[in-house]
């Protein structure tokens, strides 16, 4: 057997997670089995979503039971195969424990093709979170010639790919992100024609600068965060715009309810403006990979999108990595750098 560390949930989060509701712990790993393989993981990946599975709560994605590892999204290499689909040394990307070593059904992975770039783009750019960005600027709210395009947390994993994606099919593109540093790299970097920072005043000033960068209103609105900047967007939306709901991070541990639009104001808008909001997961768009990739990886090749990346180094290094993730203090794609990267 080989001895491996993971970092397992200790405790469910009561209000916002803490260092608490994690523990680092060594376990045994037996051979991989029938269909199975053995990996070293190198690099992981970190992300809001993870929060809603330290929850007992049904959600879209089953919790994690206390005492259980984390699990993450990750980039690896094999070390011993049990399967016909992959050799020893082959890269693979799939879902894995939060762990430096672990033992995983080699169905659920796919091999990380070195000619699209680093290998951790397989979980950024060329991942789950420029699928999703792809995903909801195509299937959810479709654009089309002219529109104007809000996105929320502009310059996070998600947000800065569905920006440029925007940007590169000629569209008006606003972003609202924390603070003058995010903003001033969403316009000189990310090419964003505007970027309103939500921490310079409440929702009021908020939908101001919004009314200012898009004058004849947002046709359609890509939804990551919630909280003030829902409120500031909504009354700016334009008749029959569309929204993509991907995700609520200022609602996830349960805090800035007081900046929850009420429903009915809401419902309302909602029915006046004929406006098509969806939410999505990814996971549910599967099919979509090839049509993602013939559009999104010439656009990485080329440098006409690229993403930055936080990178926190060891795995002892991942809670408290999530947990700046979930108070915003990452910048770009948060990424735990596991073991060493053969490039």
């Amino acid at each position: 057997m080989t001895r491996t560390r993971q970092i397992v949930l200790a405790s469910r989060p009561q209000g916002s997670a803490t260092r608490d509701n994690f523990r680092l712990e060594q376990v045994d790993l037996p051979q991989p089995g029938p269909g199975e393989v053995a990996v070293r993981l190198i690099w992981m990946s970190l992300d809001p979503y993870m929060r809603g599975r330290m929850d007992a709560a049904r959600s879209y994605a089953p919790a994690v039971e206390v005492d259980a590892p984390m699990q993450a999204g990750a980039v690896a290499q094999v070390t011993a195969s049990n399967s016909d689909r992959f050799a020893v040394g082959d890269i693979v990307v799939g879902n894995m424990p939060w762990s430096e070593a672990a033992v995983v059904p080699a169905d659920g992975l796919r091999r990380v093709d070195p000619a699209h770039g680093p290998i951790q783009h397989a979980l950024s750019v060329l991942g789950m979170p420029g699928m999703t960005a792809w995903v909801g600027l195509t299937r959810i709210a479709p654009t089309k010639p002219g529109d104007t395009v809000l996105v929320s947390a502009a310059t996070g994993a998600v947000g800065s790919v569905a920006g440029q994606i925007a940007r590169s099919r000629g569209l008006r593109v606003i972003g609202v992100a924390g603070g003058p540093e995010k903003c001033r790299y969403a316009e000189q970097e990310l090419g964003y024609d505007a970027c309103l920072d939500h921490r310079a005043g409440d929702a009021d000033a908020l939908s101001a600068a919004i009314q200012a960068a898009a004058p004849d209103g947002v046709d359609v609105y890509f939804e990551n965060v919630g909280g003030k900047t829902l409120q500031a967007v909504l009354p700016h939306m334009n008749d029959f715009g569309r929204i993509a709901v991907c995700g609520a991070i200022a609602w996830y541990d349960g805090k800035n309810l007081d900046q929850a639009p009420p429903l009915p104001a809401v419902w309302v808008q909602i029915l006046r403006r004929r406006l098509n909001v969806r939410g999505f997961i990814v996971f549910d768009h599967a099919d979509a990979q090839g049509e993602f990739v013939a559009e999104v990886a010439p656009l990485v090749a080329s440098g006409a999108i690229t993403i930055r990346e936080t990178v926190a180094d060891g795995l002892d290094a991942a809670p408290e990595a999530f947990l700046g993730l979930l108070r915003g203090e990452n910048f770009g794609k948060q990424l735990v750098r596991v073991g060493p990267d053969p490039q």
